[in-house]
């Protein structure tokens, strides 16, 4: 089904967009040129995410959005 297949490709370009930034935090341990703000930011939509996920039984968003939470909550900390 199509909502399935966008759902999906949706999942993994939010996924895989901070792999690449989480894997040069960890390589180079250099957090100076991130925007603490713009993190902190993207935490607290990937939390309120993941609650609406929650609220709703909704196992895709819950995924989606507790391993983009858990990505971005590490590179701002």
């Amino acid at each position: 089904d199509t909502a399935s297949i966008v759902g999906a490709l949706a999942t993994i370009c939010s996924t895989t967009s901070f792999v690449p930034q989480a894997w040069k935090v960890i390589r180079t341990r250099d957090t100076s040129a991130i925007s603490k703000r713009m993190y902190a930011i993207t935490v607290t939509g990937f939390s309120l995410w993941l609650a609406y996920g929650l609220l709703l039984g909704q196992w895709p968003l819950i995924v989606t959005n507790g391993i983009c939470l858990a990505l971005s909550a590490f590179i701002l900390a």
